[in-house]
Formats: structure tokens, C-alpha cells, sequence
């Protein structure tokens, strides 16, 4: 059978042209901004961190001295360490806090599952100063709630100085991070719970199955893109924990809460050294790009 040329109608063909011209005309506000704020800035980041690059005079180029400097500071291996204990500790306890409260309240009445909904996402739209500042006050170790409540009950004989304290420092940030983390994914797996088929549970509970293999066979595999998305952008938040660090401790005491972000603006911002900063921002890009990689990978593998 000969093969038929098709043809398309030239007026069919000038309607696909004007709609793919007006998307473009659409979508080329946001094209620009992409390109000039988030394209063109990374690829400044990686030119300069080849660069001595500070104010006040030329950039000089020192190939991957940055880097080699990098290496061997042992304020980025702190920080570093740091940065990762915050990521292994507060992503899983982000994820699973958040799916046990989800599955928790979605059993329960609309308004009920609404109230509770709007409860726990309050702290992420709420200024991010105004909740470090409540609870700087609420670790304070003159009339801090939480030294008071340990003098009072006697779980403490004298006030804790928790956010100058290398020993507690860390695993208080680790705290108020987990507290601000987890009002998305609650809303997420909500909602992710709430399109699982009912049916499914149904017929496997009148089979005999009980609660926990119900979850783990039926709407643990439908909510599994929601969670992969939830520890990909976890994992992303914590490793950009800045503010918190900026407002509380500034890196101390002793460098005990220092972290990559924090590190990357003390470097670029205050020590003017914008190539050694743009050098720790290209590895703390190159970090999270294989750890999303990873967890894409062994999130599709399930």
C-alpha cells in the first residue's frame, strides 16, 4: 500500500501558529525573569568561583584555588558536619511526624481535619523572624519558659544556657527547624490520603487485613509520589538552614551550629570573598543535586 501524503490545511496550520506564538508571548515574562535571576546567577556562581573576587579591585583568577582552600578549612568540614546532622535527623522525622499526624486527622471530621490543618501550617506562613524570635525567648537562660519549667518540676538545678551551649546548641536549631518543617508535608499527605482509593482499603479490611497492612499495601505504594516530593524538598530546606542560624547563633558557640548557608554568607557578605563563597555554594549545589538524584532513584525503584 503506497503511502499517503498528508496535508495540513493552511488554515489549521496559521491557527497552531498564532496559539504557539501567543503561549511564548505568555510564558516569555517568566523566561526572563528565570533567565536573569536564576540561570544567569549560577552561572556567575560557578565563573567567579574560579576567582579571587572580593571589592574594590579586579577579579584574579586562581583556577581551582578555591577550591584547594576549600578543602582544607576545617570551619567547611564543621560546617559541613553540621549541616548534614541537621538533614539526617530532621528528614525523617519530618516525614514520618508529619504522615502519623496526617493519617491521624484525616480519619477524623471535616472541620476537625480543616482546624488542625490550618494549626500546623501556621508557623510556615507566619514570618520566619517573628517564630525565631518567640523562640529565642522560650531558650533564653535568664526567663526562658523552658529553663523555668525544668527549675520548677526539678528536672534542672540551674538555668541551662541552651543556645550558648555547644552540647545543646545544635539539637536546639534541630528543634525549631522540625517545628517550622513539618506544616507542608502534613497538608500534603492530607490531601495525598484523601485521594486513595477507598474501595482498595475496603475490600482488603473485609479480607482480614488489618490497619497497619492496609497502609503499608494499599496507600503506602498511591502516597508514594507525595512522599518522595516531600523528602526531595526536606532535604533541600535543610541543607539552606540560614535563618535561624543568622538570628540565634551566628555560627556559635565554638562554630557548634555553623553551617554550609550560614558559612557560604560569612565568607561572600561580610568577609567580601565572593569567589571562596561562590566555591562552597558550587559544592553545596553539587551535594543536594546527588542526594535528590538518590532519593528520585530509590523512590521510582519501590
Amino acid at each position: 500500500m503506497a503511502n499517503k501524503k498528508i496535508t495540513v490545511n493552511p488554515r489549521s496550520r496559521r491557527l497552531m501558529i498564532h496559539e504557539t506564538v501567543t503561549a511564548y508571548l505568555f510564558l516569555l515574562p517568566f523566561l526572563i525573569f528565570f533567565l536573569g535571576f536564576v540561570v544567569y546567577p549560577m552561572v556567575m556562581c560557578i565563573i567567579t568561583s574560579f576567582f579571587d573576587a572580593t571589592m574594590g579591585r579586579e577579579d584574579i583568577f586562581v583556577g581551582f584555588g578555591n577550591y584547594k582552600e576549600l578543602f582544607n578549612d576545617s570551619v567547611f568540614w564543621k560546617a559541613l558536619w553540621n549541616t548534614l546532622i541537621i538533614v539526617v535527623v530532621s528528614v525523617p522525622v519530618t516525614c514520618i511526624f508529619s504522615l502519623w499526624v496526617a493519617s491521624a486527622i484525616s480519619k477524623m471530621p471535616v472541620v476537625a481535619t480543616s482546624a488542625f490543618r490550618c494549626i500546623f501550617y501556621l508557623p510556615v506562613v507566619t514570618g520566619s523572624v517573628a517564630v525565631t524570635m518567640v523562640w529565642k525567648w522560650m531558650f533564653n537562660n535568664y526567663y526562658g519558659i523552658f529553663n523555668y519549667i525544668g527549675q520548677t518540676t526539678g528536672m534542672i538545678d540551674q538555668p541551662i544556657n541552651w543556645l550558648g551551649d555547644p552540647k545543646y546548641a545544635l539539637g536546639c536549631i534541630i528543634l525549631i527547624l522540625l517545628t517550622t518543617s513539618v506544616g507542608q508535608p502534613i497538608v500534603l499527605y492530607v490531601s495525598a490520603l484523601d485521594n486513595v482509593d477507598k474501595s482498595l482499603v475496603e475490600a482488603a479490611e473485609v479480607d482480614g487485613a488489618t490497619q497497619m497492612q492496609a497502609f503499608w499495601k494499599i496507600k503506602w505504594p498511591q502516597i508514594m509520589p507525595t512522599t518522595l516530593y516531600i523528602l526531595v524538598i526536606t532535604t533541600i530546606n535543610s541543607f539552606q538552614c540560614f535563618a535561624l542560624i543568622q538570628l540565634l547563633t551566628s555560627g556559635g558557640p565554638n562554630n557548634s551550629t555553623m553551617t554550609i548557608m550560614y558559612y557560604i554568607y560569612y565568607n561572600a557578605f561580610k568577609l567580601y570573598r565572593y569567589g571562596y563563597g561562590n566555591a562552597m555554594g558550587v559544592i553545596l549545589a553539587i551535594v543536594i543535586a546527588i542526594l535528590s538524584a538518590v532519593q528520585f532513584k530509590a523512590g521510582q525503584e519501590k
